[in-house]
């Protein structure tokens, strides 16, 4: 543990995942820490009973963050933006304002592969450790994916090897950069926490502008703002894409069969019908998972192993069940407007799509257009049903398009009267949950449960 902190006055911004596993990892190495949260005192001792409010100083309620100014040193949450008001005001007095994160990487042992992305991101890291599992690694998969990395980082030696999904929101203040990182596309998200798409993109550099040359970058090239990466790192760059050859690194070719080509090997991995990850989008996240696990030191033989076995993870276009001919997909992550569209395009089947959700800033009008083109009936939920709707009837009018759902299980058994045998029908909001749920992960959840109801 680094002894910088020891003495300090420190404050916990947000007590959620991070926030708490921050907070016991600096109790258990001696080192107190107060806690601030928007809860309110009933919800917030209900949620955390471990907490005693005799022991720990706990500052509740909407005005969490005026007592900032009392600190030396801010973990932020992060949900918690470093453009908020009180942050930038603390910041300019002085205070250092670090994050659950950035401490891990200040005191990580061993070898750390970074993956970020817009979307996808999930995917390819827990595809990549899965790969490094295969192959005997002592590998950890935290970040953004819900398991704090601070949490398991007494069981790291010098030998294990940690992946990490990372957001926007986790990057933005690090400081020092992934061993291999791995540069997904990057389009437009959390429009409604960073103040625009370019201060969204800056803040996924550090993944790779503290990288040194003995590093390793792996960029999907196949998009300007991603293949753009290439400029902001000193490590050495594989490339992934999935319409052209690449000299080094992992790439589809004509014959739809993933290659990987390094300096000594040039090997087909798998021929894309081999997968059971559904969707061509997918193909980016395994082109990057087999460059970055290769060069992590994984078995070529179980690295194609693994790949074809992969299904992937939960509420991303997951097969739920198969009701009188018709499949359902929990695609509950979707929640940009891009992961929808590549939903759609991931099915020739006909498709009754589920969307809408609370508004993030989006532009909905190129997935407008392919709902118009490409669903045969679309529901509409949420806050952002109106422009959703808007964008599919400037291009086709006559769309069947039904509105006014809040219940979930109503929701599904009316779209299932509108399938026939060999139909699809896919939850894929292309917005987030907030309003009608609490997360995707409910969101996914109950549509689980709505399409089980109907199997009865």
């Amino acid at each position: 543990m680094s002894e910088k902190y020891k003495g300090k006055k420190i404050l916990i911004a947000g007590f959620e995942t991070e926030g708490k596993a921050t907070f016991e990892f600096l109790k258990k190495n001696g080192v107190k820490a107060d806690i601030a949260d928007r809860l309110d005192g009933d919800e917030f001792y209900k949620r955390h009973p471990e907490i005693k409010q005799e022991d720990d100083k706990v500052i509740l309620g909407d005005n969490y963050l005026d007592c900032v100014s009392d600190y030396e040193v801010i973990f932020r949450t992060p949900g918690l933006s470093l453009l908020t008001p009180k942050l930038l005001e603390a910041k300019e007095k002085g205070i250092e304002i670090t994050s659950q994160v950035k401490l891990f990487m200040e005191l990580c042992p061993c070898q750390t592969i970074g993956v970020t992305g817009t979307k996808g991101k999930g995917t390819t890291a827990t595809l990549i450790y899965e790969i490094l599992k295969e192959s005997d690694k002592d590998a950890y998969l935290g970040g953004n994916i819900g398991v704090p990395a601070i949490s398991f980082f007494e069981e790291l030696s010098e030998d294990s090897v940690v992946i990490l999904e990372l957001s926007s929101f986790q990057l933005m203040d690090l400081d020092r950069s992934p061993n291999i990182a791995v540069v997904l596309n990057i389009t437009q998200d959390h429009l409604d926490y960073h103040e625009s798409r370019e201060e969204y993109v800056e803040a996924k550099k550090p993944i790779v502008k503290y990288q040194k040359a003995e590093d390793c970058a792996v960029i999907n090239v196949d998009y300007d703002t991603s293949r753009a990466f290439r400029d902001e790192t000193k490590a050495r760059i594989f490339e992934i894409s999935t319409n052209q050859a690449v000299e080094k690194g992992c790439y589809i070719n004509k014959k739809d069969e993933i290659m990987l080509r390094m300096e000594d090997t040039e090997e087909k991995i798998a021929s894309f019908s081999e997968l059971e990850l559904r969707g061509r989008h997918n193909l980016e996240n395994v082109c990057a998972a087999v460059a970055a696990s290769y060069i992590a030191g994984a078995d070529l033989t179980l690295i194609k192993k693994t790949v074809k076995g992969f299904k992937g993870l939960e509420h991303r276009l997951e097969l739920v069940a198969e009701v009188n001919g018709v499949k359902y997909y929990n695609d509950s992550f979707a929640t940009t407007p891009e992961t929808t569209i590549a939903a759609i395009n991931a099915f020739h089947e006909p498709i009754i799509l589920i969307s809408g959700g609370s508004e993030k800033g989006s532009d909905y009008a190129e997935m407008g257009k392919i709902i118009a083109e490409k669903v045969k009936t679309a529901f509409l939920i949420g806050d952002t049903s109106g422009k959703i709707k808007k964008k599919i009837t400037d291009v086709n009018p006559q769309a069947e398009i039904q509105e006014g759902f809040t219940d979930m299980d109503d929701l599904v058994m009316r779209a299932s009267k509108q399938t026939e045998a060999g139909d699809v029908v896919i939850l894929s909001p292309g917005c987030a949950s907030f309003g009608l749920f609490d997360n995707y992960k409910q969101r996914g959840e109950l549509f689980r449960e709505a399409v089980k109801k109907l199997e009865k």
